[in-house]
């Protein structure tokens, strides 16, 4: 019989520590890394060839939302796809438990909104046989996975449970009986292995993107600093655990102290709670530096002290494609653009079309260029356009150099050639954060890389590519960063925030989630849609190439981009770690 499972042979390995990379061979048996060193290939039942390739740890994603997806996509791609082995889920406060019955539909129509995943998919595939925190968990770790989970308690579930319901939780603060009761079901959460806990709290001018169903702000966004105080002092009593918290108080375009003001009420949870927080997400603007470096100096400030607050970087090269058909949530901070993207799509479609929603759209533009979370709207693109005659004519071009020809307001140039291209017509957003001298700033700090929203709004985004984007921008192509400085801040450092004792380096006694890629290979693939969503939806995805083997707990999930059919991953229960 073998010594070992695997053994992975004569590969370059980055350990994930910041040590310089270094060859050698190493040794899998039971799910676990047992040796790493000069090891005889006749030791192993399996040997993987890894001669010229980067062997390395897999990638810790801290901020993704396969809550309901999990349950239609065991391998929780696109992450899966470009080497991340491990995803946090309940991200911005938002999931499905605790939750009473007669609220699960409730929570679905609000995730459909807030993170734009399909009602009917979540309707077709979560059965709701739970209701507890604990009976969650439990109901996770039944599912087939080929990738780990970690859970946080979501705070507007949570609160919207002890209180009645959803419209109670929006009504007022919670009292000190209910706080009791709302600390109570942490703990119990925390018993059975969640994580912490995670919010938003997004309610300055121009800010929520995220809201619920019928467009109001979300329950976790009305908590008072006085709940989110009390609920980062109750994590104190645990030496384990994370919170993950967003905040924009002030208005979008406030600037630098805005951004400073909430990344230091950040650093005073981080503070009580005395676990790390995780404050998402710092955004590389190439036109305002000087807001990511505010909110970076706080994080220095408050390290200096001893205190775990870290930075969540967006740091890959973002752009996002919609069409006004779908139900485009990401204009929700402008109160006419959400009232006319709301309700069904021929609602939504007559609703754009009213005028004097139109004239709204025109003056929240005109006065402050909202929405602009995405870029100017005079800089988006006519990506695609399906009537032949309108091809020829604005294919390519931005909604600025049409509206000037034209002799047009910019909102009426995006609306109008949607509306005469029966609503199919796609739009690209700029791409943000294009400076590698801005990103290798960002990670100059306690920043964990990332960002990706998995699961979420994937009729819009793809950023669960942000591994390999990382790898082959700021590594390869341009040299801003070391191959060991982006393992640390794709895996190590964030294994370090989720409080993983045997994950997110390549150490020996440590669990076997490892990449085994060609780094000159290595690749993000075009843009497709896939039609793979229940009962019959779509998603929009890229895919990787360059990775050999992608593997967890030992076992290959993906070899030369291909899925084994291997579902080894776990439910990651903190308490056990």
């Amino acid at each position: 019989m073998a010594e070992f499972d695997t053994i992975i042979k004569g590969g370059m390995i980055v350990d994930g520590t910041l040590v310089p990379p270094y060859k050698a061979d190493l040794a899998i048996k039971g799910g676990k890394i047992v040796k790493i060193g000069k090891i005889n290939s006749s030791d192993g039942a399996k040997v993987l060839d890894a001669s010229g390739l980067i062997v390395a740890p897999g990638a810790v994603d801290l901020h993704a939302h396969y809550d309901a997806p999990i349950h239609w996509d065991p391998y929780c791609t696109i992450g899966s796809w470009h080497g991340v082995t491990s995803v946090t889920n309940g991200n911005c406060g938002f999931g499905f438990a605790p939750v009473h019955h007669k609220d699960a539909e409730r929570s679905m129509y609000s995730m459909e909104r807030n993170e734009a995943i399909p009602f009917d998919a979540m309707k077709a595939t979560m059965p709701f046989s739970w209701e507890t925190f604990p009976q969650w968990m439990d109901h996770i770790d039944r599912l087939p996975k080929a990738i780990n989970m970690i859970q946080l308690v979501p705070v507007t579930p949570l609160v919207s449970y002890v209180m009645g319901g959803w419209d109670q939780a929006k009504s007022r603060q919670p009292n000190e009986k209910e706080m009791r009761e709302i600390i109570r079901i942490l703990d119990e959460a925390m018993a059975v292995g969640a994580n912490g806990w995670a919010a938003q709290r997004l309610t300055g001018y121009g800010a929520s993107v995220q809201r619920d169903y019928d467009g109001t702000l979300m329950v976790s966004d009305l908590m008072a600093d006085e709940f989110y105080l009390a609920l980062a002092k109750a994590m104190s009593k645990y030496d384990r655990g994370t919170i993950q918290f967003a905040q924009v108080s002030g208005a979008l375009d406030e600037g630098p102290e805005g951004n400073r003001r909430d990344m230091s009420f950040g650093g005073r949870l981080a503070e009580l709670a005395n676990n790390p927080l995780l404050f998402n997400a710092v955004l590389v603007t190439d036109e305002k530096p000087e807001v990511f470096r505010a909110m970076l100096r706080v994080v220095d400030e408050y390290n200096k002290k001893g205190v775990p607050l870290v930075a969540h970087g967006l740091t890959m090269r973002l752009d996002f494609r919609f069409t006004l058909e779908d139900q485009w949530n990401l204009f929700d901070n402008v109160d006419a653009w959400r009232e006319a993207t709301l309700g069904t799509e021929e609602e939504r479609k007559t609703k754009l079309m009213k005028p004097e929603l139109r004239q709204a759209m025109r003056a929240e533009y005109d006065r402050s260029k909202q929405p602009k979370a995405l870029g100017d709207i005079a800089t988006f693109v006519c990506r695609k356009v399906s009537n032949e005659e309108l091809r020829k004519k604005y294919r390519d071009r931005t909604v600025g150099d049409i509206a000037r020809e034209e002799n047009k307001h910019v909102i009426d140039v995006l609306i109008d050639i949607s509306a005469a291209d029966n609503w199919k017509t796609e739009w690209l957003t700029p791409v943000r954060n294009q400076s590698p001298d801005y990103c290798k700033e960002l990670l100059s700090h306690r920043t964990v890389a990332g960002f990706s929203d998995g699961g979420a709004h994937t009729k819009f985004q793809t950023l669960g590519a942000y591994v390999t984007d990382l790898l082959t921008w700021m590594v390869r192509d341009t040299g801003k960063i070391t191959l060991e400085q982006a393992h640390y801040h794709l895996s190590y450092l964030p294994a370090w925030v989720a409080g993983f004792k045997d994950r997110g380096c390549l150490k020996e006694g440590m669990a076997a989630d490892i990449l085994v890629y060609d780094l000159d290979k290595l690749a993000v693939k075009p843009t497709e849609i896939l039609y793979d969503v229940p009962p019959n939806n779509w998603r929009r995805v890229q895919g990787a190439e360059g990775y050999r083997w992608i593997m967890v707990n030992g076992q290959v999930t993906f070899a030369d981009g291909q899925a084994t059919g291997t579902l080894p991953g776990k439910l990651l229960r903190c308490n056990q770690l």
